[in-house]
């Protein structure tokens, strides 16, 4: 449990840093789908990166002053409960096992918390996130409250413990990169088992039971997020969720799915014929977003900032928009002018990536907050080594009068997971293919 330990010695390190004080990370509760049915469990991310537990009703309270402590408050041992729910470690074998300086019955919480925060500089919490514990956080409050006659001090300050958490989190370690890197391959592995399986007839959500069963049998407990599987005019749609609709001969397929290993998420998206043969228009429009995402890899890395990559995948899609008749020269003009309106906004509307980790959307900001003074725009991040991003940039037709019709209906995307390394970036998803010639071939067999 080193890499967990060694995490929460580093928000402790950054808590001293703010003038020491008393941190709360509760992990996520569990919540009922329908009657006596829970939806199924996950635990919460930030909870999960300091402690690698995954039991509910669980709250880590770190304790940055004088004596460091990391104490974890968790479900008592109950053998009765363990007969339907499951193993429970108990306060003192997940102590044991965990790496945690002490631990307690969760039932202790509201008992041990305003001992824990009498004097303590600061509170790191995250307000708002937990409506209940907010309201207990108040209550233990005004418990230290109450003993300032006798020279108790409450904390003064609040500090969002998630600000910490997400620059951590940003920058994934050695242990955080392997576990991406095997989620990404099995995801890999369930898009090649779908385009193998892909046929006229087929139903959408036919197809998602290939991943699901591709997700499993390599030991991937859940899906990163809801798995999109589009045909037709539905890869027009940006969240559209595997439906019933069937896979027509001359559709388009699109792929967006990934699935979660040990907390971490891969996510990529495929885009392939449903009959294994590209049409002329199909094939068209794929090449230009295939260039367009050969144009941001080419941009992931040090020294680039994080719009890098969709600043070069739009000069791509804007030149194809033009030089394919969709967007027409005549009434938008040449290609400085579709950037600089955003015409070219009608047919790809969002941006060309994301931070990836242990959420499919990960934390970590955007932009770059530091040596900004008030009322300047802060400037978009520049990439380091250690980042994980995806890179998606996509093509959308609807009808319209003047679009070609030939390209009606035609939604695709192409998605890839990258690691910004030393020199450029490592693409953890190059186990699908994405070539026209490479995709074809693969659904001959």
């Amino acid at each position: 449990m080193k890499p967990y330990a060694d995490r929460r010695a580093r928000l402790l390190a950054n808590m001293h840093e703010k003038g020491g004080g008393v941190a709360i990370i509760p992990t996520a509760p569990e919540v009922m789908r329908n009657r006596d049915a829970d939806y199924p469990y996950r635990h919460d991310s930030y909870f999960y990166y300091l402690s690698g537990f995954t039991e509910p009703e669980a709250v880590i309270v770190l304790v940055a002053g004088k004596t460091d402590q990391a104490i974890l408050f968790c479900r008592d041992k109950n053998l009765e409960r363990e007969i339907w729910d499951g193993y429970r470690y108990g306060p003192q074998a997940a102590r044991e096992k965990f790496g945690f300086d002490a631990a307690f019955a969760i039932e202790a919480l509201d008992a041990e918390m305003p001992k824990l925060m009498a004097d303590a500089p600061a509170l790191f919490y995250s307000l708002g996130s937990d409506h209940k514990l907010d309201t207990r956080i108040q209550q233990w409050l005004q418990a230290v409250r109450m003993q300032a006659r006798a020279g108790v001090a409450t904390p003064s300050a609040v500090h969002d413990v998630h600000v910490l958490l997400d620059e951590m989190r940003l920058f994934k370690d050695a242990d955080e990169i392997a576990l991406m890197r095997r989620a990404a391959a099995i995801s890999a592995e369930a898009h090649c088992r779908a385009m193998r399986a892909s046929r006229p007839g087929l139903r959408e959500y036919q197809l998602e039971a290939e991943l699901l069963h591709e997700f499993r049998r390599h030991g991937s407990q859940f899906p990163a997020y809801g798995s999109i599987v589009a045909t037709g005019a539905n890869a027009c749609v940006l969240h559209y969720r595997a439906g019933d609709a069937e896979i027509r001969d001359g559709d388009l397929v699109l792929i967006d799915a990934g699935c979660e290993l040990d907390s971490y998420a891969s996510d990529i998206t495929r885009t392939f014929p449903g009959n294994g043969k590209f049409s002329g228009p199909q094939k068209a429009l794929y090449e230009i977003v295939l260039a367009a995402q050969a144009a941001a890899i080419a941009d992931t890395r040090p020294g680039k900032h994080f719009m890098s990559g969709h600043d070069a995948a739009v000069r791509v899609l804007a030149q194809g928009m033009l030089d394919t008749g969709l967007l027409d020269k005549n009434k938008v003009g040449g290609l400085e002018d579709v950037i600089e309106k955003g015409a070219y906004r009608q047919f790809y509307m969002h941006r060309t990536g994301h931070w990836l980790g242990m959420d499919v959307h990960d934390v970590g900001e955007y932009r770059d907050a530091l040596n900004v003074a008030p009322g300047e725009e802060k400037p978009w991040r520049a990439l380091q080594p250690g980042m994980v991003l995806t890179v998606e940039p996509g093509i959308y037709v609807r009808p319209a009068d003047d679009v070609p019709e030939q390209f009606w209906h035609i939604g695709i995307r192409i998605e890839d997971d990258a690691l910004v390394t030393a020199d450029g970036c490592e693409i953890l998803t190059s186990g699908v293919p994405k070539s026209v010639g490479d995709i074809e071939a693969l659904m001959r067999h």
